[in-house]
């Protein structure tokens, strides 16, 4: 099985498709991003593929009416995503941040996700908004935000966080070829996390959450970097003979609450970790689930470990200090053990 990286599986799985449906398009901000040389096929300038080079060599193959570089106005191209998965296109909007989604939410918010119920399902919106999502990078407070709960929330819009190569190809398959808009979150600090990755074509169901972990003492559940360094405490505790599970949701809208519950049935300790806010987040969504429909297969309180409420710091010490830290994830831990 090949090794690729997390930004690989999100290019590959994008091409993948993109030969496979020519209704599929790429368009967004910066998604050919100027040009790095001649291509010596075709003569023609390849493309940076944006800041991170996610998209690098999709022009190339595809050209510029499937690769669409827009200017820098959220609300027209998501607009225009929305308008083109409405008559027959599968879109893939590139967001870059995850943060500029309140230029354009009514876009989302008020037009895609209520296409099918407002037009009693004779209308789709099969379209994919991808971003970067996460601290980490020393971005600052406007470009380091997961804002996948404000996401979650609005009926009609799935929410996908991947937190490995072999999940974000599989996840991102589903996405394209769903027929419901889906927000797709790209944590800045994974995009070179390598992993197995097959090379034939693959697709993971929404919904089903992953266990990356067994144990029967704690469950830890975490999304996108957090599971990592949750699974860091995992294996960290392990030595200390107290068993660990971390249980990956991957999707939050649909949400595996029976993947959750069970673990929780399993365990009777839980630590939530959430990257996305120190109010109204994941977390609580999740904390609240666990409190109505567990709430008595408990042996200990909940435990979250989240941000503080504040803006994401620019300083490289403080910003370390506002994430969710393995250091802080391992005290939860041990709290509700000695609970």
């Amino acid at each position: 099985m090949a090794i690729k990286s997390y930004r690989d599986a999100v290019k590959e799985t994008i091409a993948a498709e993109m030969r496979r449906d020519p209704t599929v398009v790429v368009i967004g901000e910066d998604v050919r991003g100027g040009h790095g040389g001649k291509n010596t096929e075709d003569n023609k300038l390849e493309g940076f593929g944006g800041v991170l080079g996610v998209t690098k060599g999709l022009w190339s193959e595809f050209g510029s009416e499937r690769v669409i570089d827009t200017p820098i106005t959220e609300s027209a191209f998501i607009g225009m995503a929305a308008g083109a998965a409405a008559t027959g296109l599968r879109p893939v909007a590139d967001l870059m941040f995850m943060d500029f989604y309140g230029v354009c939410f009514d876009m989302l918010y008020n037009q895609a996700a209520k296409f099918r119920y407002m037009f009693g399902g004779k209308a789709r919106a099969p379209m994919v908004v991808r971003g970067i999502i996460g601290a980490g990078f020393c971005a600052a407070a406007q470009h380091s935000q997961s804002p996948y709960n404000v996401f979650a929330s609005v009926p009609g819009l799935k929410v996908v966080i991947p937190s490995s190569p072999y999940d974000v190809k599989g996840l991102l398959t589903t996405a394209i070829r769903d027929d419901d808009p889906v927000i797709f979150g790209e944590h800045i600090m994974l995009y070179d996390v390598k992993g197995e990755v097959p090379d034939t074509p693959y697709s993971i169901d929404f919904g089903v959450a992953n266990y990356t972990r067994f144990g029967s003492d704690v469950t830890i559940i975490a999304l996108s970097l957090m599971v990592h360094r949750a699974n860091e405490v995992a294996d960290k505790l392990a030595k200390e003979g107290i068993s660990v599970e971390v249980v990956d949701p991957r999707t939050i809208s649909p949400l595996d609450e029976e993947g959750i519950l069970e673990s929780i049935a399993h365990t009777g300790r839980v630590v939530i970790v959430d990257e996305s806010a120190a109010r109204c987040g994941f977390a609580h969504d999740v904390a609240a689930l666990i409190a109505e429909k567990a709430f008595y297969a408990l042996k200990a309180p909940i435990q979250l470990v989240t941000p503080p409420h504040t803006p994401i710091p620019f300083s490289p010490v403080l910003e370390k200090e506002w994430l969710p830290s393995v250091e802080r994830i391992e005290a939860a831990v041990r709290k509700v053990m000695e609970a």
